[in-house]
């Protein structure tokens, strides 16, 4: 009996043997086709947000993907390293080791020296932000044959900017509550309350530009009583707002005599005219702004494109206003960058489940074969410039993302 068993315990220790090696290659297998993300410290001016948040990682490291943050990298969000270390992440303060991770997220464009940092062959995540783009920064990702993927050209399955919906509903929503605070007489405003009392006509708010920005800002305005006036050129969009209202609204084109006579009677004026390819339309010039009420207030979303206001000046978060002409200017660049934990909330909710739906492949091409939306927002990849207004602003051969796509199998 003792021999049956010895004779059991040995075939079971050979068959052990036997499979050993296979279960080694499932494993290697396996992690071949996990994430190995990279976040770091966003180090360019006033950018508080941060990509992924615990939540998010908990989310990626419950699936058995790696993800390693530089330490502090969620503080300026309110979120600490325990917080990041408790979901699964790797906390470290070696700047290197974060970027030579497979995929790199960022909530600010990378600077050259982070570009240097990334040994190549890499994708990059991160907002593109056309009018800062340069012909080195190009040729920076093109050298290291980098797939860069522009935040707000990712789309979802109902062919929307998600990114961009969500950071400009913020932008919208920030600006009214701003302008409502710096309305007040400790912030050297007229002293007038954005909604009114009975009795007592409310605050008008003029609100040029009818895009995602201007939508969420009239329905704050709305919401909080004030008297609103939409304008902008594009009549599909005025009329697409009208339908999101649900209400009665004073809409119309930008004819400069009639903003003219509008502005002087106006408490607030929000710019949220936003250009496609490089500056923002200047649409109110300095002559109207010294005609508007003492203690009235802009605040200038387009900023961050150079302004719809003549008068306007790029401010800081720890500077945000300046007055000219007795008029309170509010032109702080990535407004959404304010309100940090709630910003990189709403970034995390959409990243996190996109490379979620797109871990289970082998390499770069396989996940941007696999999510038409991801790479709808590949604007380098490989070596190569996929996005057309790049290639022919800086002269450079671009090509399809599909054809190089397809070439690749």
């Amino acid at each position: 009996m003792m021999q049956d068993l010895s004779r059991q315990l040995a075939r079971e220790a050979m068959e052990q043997e036997v499979l050993s090696p296979k279960e080694k290659l499932d494993d290697y297998a396996n992690n071949q086709s996990k994430l190995f993300l990279g976040i770091p410290v966003e180090e360019r001016m006033q950018e508080n947000r941060v990509a992924l948040i615990p939540n998010g990682v908990a989310m990626l490291t419950a699936s058995g993907h790696r993800v390693i943050i530089e330490k502090g990298a969620g503080k300026r969000s309110f979120y600490n390293d325990e917080d990041y270390s408790e979901a699964g992440a790797e906390v470290t303060s070696d700047r290197k080791e974060i970027f030579k991770a497979s995929i790199i997220l960022k909530v600010a464009p990378p600077t050259i020296e982070e570009i240097e940092l990334m040994p190549g062959d890499q994708m990059l995540i991160s907002p593109l932000h056309m009018p800062l783009v340069t012909e080195e920064y190009l040729q920076m990702l093109r050298k290291k044959k980098i797939t860069a993927v522009a935040m707000e050209y990712l789309k979802d399955k109902n062919d929307s900017f998600p990114i961009v919906r969500t950071l400009s509903g913020i932008a919208g929503l920030s600006a009214v509550l701003t302008a409502a605070e710096l309305l007040s007489v400790t912030s050297h405003g007229r002293g007038v309350l954005l909604g009114g009392i009975a009795g007592i006509p409310p605050a008008k708010v003029l609100i040029l530009g009818a895009g995602v920005v201007g939508e969420f800002a009239t329905k704050a305005a709305l919401g909080l009583g004030a008297s609103v006036r939409v304008f902008d050129n594009n009549i599909y969009k005025l009329m697409r707002l009208q339908n999101s209202v649900g209400t009665p609204l004073h809409t119309s084109v930008l004819n400069p005599k009639y903003l003219e006579y509008q502005l002087k009677s106006a408490d607030v004026v929000i710019g949220a005219i936003h250009s496609k390819t490089g500056r923002a339309p200047m649409v109110v010039t300095e002559e109207m702004v010294m005609k508007m009420k003492q203690g009235s207030v802009i605040v200038d979303v387009s900023i961050d494109q150079g302004g719809c206001f003549e008068t306007s000046e790029v401010c800081t978060h720890d500077h945000p206003t300046f007055i000219k002409h007795g008029v309170i200017h509010y032109c702080v660049p990535n407004i959404a960058s304010k309100v940090p934990r709630t910003a990189s909330s709403a970034i995390s909710n959409i990243i996190a489940p996109l490379l979620l739906s797109t871990s289970e492949v082998q390499n770069i091409e396989e996940m941007l074969f696999a999510n038409p939306g991801l790479r709808h927002g590949v604007y380098a990849f490989k070596g190569h410039i996929t996005n057309e207004y790049l290639g022919k602003q800086f002269n450079m051969k671009y090509s399809d993302i599909n054809l190089l796509l397809t070439s690749s199998f």
